[in-house]
């Protein structure tokens, strides 16, 4: 079940391939996710020194949830990766010219997942393709179902 979603990354990339990641949350941050006050469509990950982060992703902080600390709604977040995944994701990232970017947020027993691709960035005449699609294939779908009436 997806909490967020990052429609801009569609519209931006060509999503390559995909990747479950853990994330290191503090307490309110998990609240804040849960009540549905996040985003991440501005946001971006990078691999450093070996370790991946989460960078730009805005958790807004609940005012109850976080009475006794002061939060930082853009702080870097760790993400939990496999080392053979993150080696892979090296290599693509370096060498072939892919960008990782975060597609959701979702839970997976229990525990709060963040779902990211290994993307190529679309041309502007990409998107224009991208968006002819998509309305054609709405149109299709409107006369279908006008047609079971």
């Amino acid at each position: 079940m997806s909490i967020i979603d990052n429609k801009k990354a569609f519209h931006d990339y060509f999503i390559e391939e995909r990747l479950e990641a853990g994330m290191v949350l503090e307490g309110w941050e998990v609240k804040s996710i849960r009540a549905g006050r996040g985003q991440i469509k501005e946001a971006y990950v990078i691999i450093r020194n070996g370790e991946v982060f989460l960078f730009g992703a805005h958790i807004s902080a609940l005012p109850t949830a976080s009475t006794h600390i002061t939060p930082d709604p853009v702080r870097t977040r760790k993400l939990l990766l496999n080392a053979t995944e993150i080696k892979h994701l090296i290599g693509k990232v370096e060498r072939a010219g892919y960008t990782l970017v975060p597609l959701n947020f979702h839970y997976k027993g229990g525990r709060i997942k963040c779902e990211i691709g290994l993307a190529k960035g679309k041309k502007q005449h990409d998107k224009r393709d991208t968006e002819r699609e998509r309305d054609g294939q709405r149109e299709i779908a409107k006369v279908m179902k006008q047609n079971r009436r």
